[in-house]
């Protein structure tokens, strides 16, 4: 059997878009789950539009991503010289011609055609022209196309198709300039890279029947198609603009982590039973092209947001702290102090549960990552009126032999809440304005045991002597 290749080919006129980052993680679950290639070709022929910039952010986009390649990006642009080589073997061998109809021409026969009410498709009328009979003039090579009969793709997302011949052009392969087309660059580039199995949006059904003609006139295997649908916004309609986030890399900026972001994607259009959460290892077991659904995805940030959550939770203290580094990084360019960096992977625990994306994380860790002397919010400033004060005052001495662990504070403060003729809730208010100085934060043990006695007594102190700035 046959090593399976896949490869992900954008073209580098923009950032990694989210459907084309979906195409990606399927190309990449297809061949890491079964041991294969995954390759990534950079389609720059359109040297107006692609930019190296573009290249910088789909190869960031997919780092993000974990979705690593096997070998060196291939710059299609480079391969320039093997396209013309292929086009020329095909004219030299009589499945190619010579076409030296002009622009004019064949927009000639095209308004004809349509005032005529008949098929616009250009026919060449140098197709079977003898050659005695060309014109000292630049020619373009075309693709000489069966003219009866049907072109068939075996399609593994959407089953037999057919396309009659008769309704397929003679494709140019190469311009009068002497430049390849892009449909050969990618057939030529394809078979080259040993490419067995074409995963890619739907939007390219139409090109494969184009493309297996080159592959047919050249005695090249055909590698397995699969056409995904395209990804629609909330309300059906083709993702735009204006469902908002669009690119992977505003992704990362909204504070989404990379493994909910691949579940997610991998669960857009794509099936295991009623399977909704798991792990890389699984997606990669479990992905097959028969999976796939024939019906557009429709984005849901609710869903996208749920199993976010899950990964968060269930995620490597020291992997999720390393990944909410690289969000600060790329949202605004903070980083955390080394006290703070310790206190997060202390307080993990407590602060990823429940929490959907980093900033969601970020907010319940503020009484780590918040500058003392802490100045209460408004409403966790109600919390230290001067009885309040006098009572944190008296607590303190109380904590300064306690043994730092959640049984032994819990047994202090409730002792003393007692001594003070009231509950611990009634402390609990003035502590968090005192510790985080907010009213909703962590538990205040959680707090007490990440912050460790010295900044907790030190917080404590601060706030029962009133001041506030």
């Amino acid at each position: 059997m046959t090593d399976v290749v896949t490869r992900f080919a954008p073209s580098p006129t923009g950032y990694l878009h989210i459907g084309g980052a979906r195409t990606a993680l399927f190309n990449w679950l297809y061949a890491r789950g079964r041991g294969g290639k995954f390759l990534l070709r950079i389609e720059d022929t359109d040297r107006a539009r692609s930019t190296p910039e573009a290249t910088a952010a789909i190869l960031k986009g997919l780092d993000w991503l974990g979705l690593d390649h096997d070998g060196e990006a291939i710059s299609q642009a480079a391969r320039a010289e093997r396209h013309a080589e292929v086009a020329l073997q095909m004219l030299a061998e009589g499945k190619a011609y010579k076409c030296f109809s002009t622009q004019e021409e064949i927009e000639a026969f095209r308004e004809a055609a349509r005032e005529e009410k008949r098929s616009t498709l250009f026919q060449s009328p140098w197709r079977d022209a003898d050659p005695a009979t060309h014109p000292d003039a630049p020619y373009a090579i075309r693709l000489k196309t069966p003219m009866e009969g049907e072109t068939v793709i075996e399609d593994q997302v959407q089953g037999t198709v057919r396309i009659q011949n008769d309704q397929l052009d003679d494709m140019i392969l190469l311009r009068s300039d002497g430049t390849p087309v892009y449909m050969l660059a990618v057939v030529v580039d394809d078979h080259d890279m040993g490419v067995t199995h074409v995963i890619r949006g739907d939007d390219h059904l139409n090109n494969a029947a184009r493309q297996m003609g080159i592959y047919t006139a050249m005695g090249w295997p055909l590698p397995v198609y699969a056409h995904i649908p395209l990804i629609h916004g909330p309300d059906g309609k083709k993702l735009s603009k204006r469902h908002g986030a669009l690119g992977v890399e505003e992704y990362q900026a909204m504070g989404y982590p990379a493994a909910g972001m691949r579940n997610y994607l991998a669960r857009l259009g794509w099936s295991h039973g009623d399977d909704e959460f798991f792990t890389d290892s699984q997606a990669k077991e479990w992905f097959d092209l028969d999976g796939i659904g024939k019906a557009p995805a429709r984005l849901d940030f609710k869903k996208l947001e749920h199993l976010c959550g899950l990964h968060i939770a269930q995620a490597k203290d020291a992997a999720l702290l390393q990944e909410i580094e690289a969000y600060l990084d790329a949202s605004d360019g903070a980083t955390l102090r080394p006290e703070q960096r310790a206190m997060l992977l202390e307080g993990m625990y407590c602060l990823k549960e429940r929490a959907k994306t980093f900033p969601e994380l970020l907010d319940k860790a503020h009484f780590i990552l918040t500058d003392t002397p802490i100045e209460p919010e408004e409403k966790a400033a109600k919390n230290l009126d001067t009885v309040s004060r006098g009572i944190l005052g008296s607590l303190t001495p109380h904590l300064q032999n306690a043994s730092w662990t959640r049984d032994e504070l819990e047994a202090v403060l409730n002792r003393f809440a007692e001594d003070q003729g009231t509950k611990f809730g009634k402390l609990a208010g003035p502590m968090r304005a005192a510790l985080a100085g907010r009213a909703a934060t962590p538990s205040v043990f959680d707090m007490m045991l990440v912050l460790g006695r010295e900044e907790t007594i030190s917080r404590l102190a601060h706030a029962a002597a009133g001041a506030t700035a």
